[in-house]
């Protein structure tokens, strides 16, 4: 079997996972991702190529979407930031470009009472699912559901 090709993708803020807010955000680094990712898939994970990339711009983020189309990723794992929220570029993106994404927030996005910006999001409609509230464990769960579902 070929190896599948996962991009792990990070909006705002999100370069210092680990470190930034671990009250909310936990303190496991994307580092911490790929043992989960064994943990989670077992022997699979050796069928599968991770590709990460991280940016605080939403035009590198959509180019780097764009990029993943042209390359033939077989899925991406997308954890936009406040991007989630605000940005119709980024959905209009995933729209068009036909490889399957799930949506990742490392917090529930909806438990965060207070803030009802930060509970809705404009992406998702365009992600086959979405995972939060899980930590870093989430981007493991995410490329282990496009796994499952690119097997179907």
């Amino acid at each position: 079997m070929a190896k599948r090709t996962f991009l792990i993708l990070n909006g705002p803020n999100l370069g210092h996972i680990g470190k930034r807010q671990p009250e909310i955000y936990g303190s496991q680094s994307m580092d911490d991702m790929v043992g989960l990712l064994k943990q989670v898939m077992g022997d699979r994970a050796d069928d599968i190529r991770l590709v990460h990339f991280q940016s605080n711009s939403e035009g590198a983020l959509i180019d780097r979407l764009e990029k993943a189309r042209e390359e033939g990723v077989d899925g991406v794992v997308f954890n936009a930031g406040a991007y989630t929220h605000t940005s119709l570029a980024i959905a209009d993106c995933l729209a068009w470009i036909g490889v399957p994404c799930v949506e990742v927030h490392i917090s529930n996005i909806w438990a965060r009472t207070g803030q009802p910006l930060r509970q809705q999001s404009l992406m998702g409609e365009q992600c086959v699912g979405v995972i939060a509230g899980f930590g870093i464990l989430g981007y493991a769960l995410g490329v282990q559901a496009l796994h499952a579902r690119l097997e179907d």
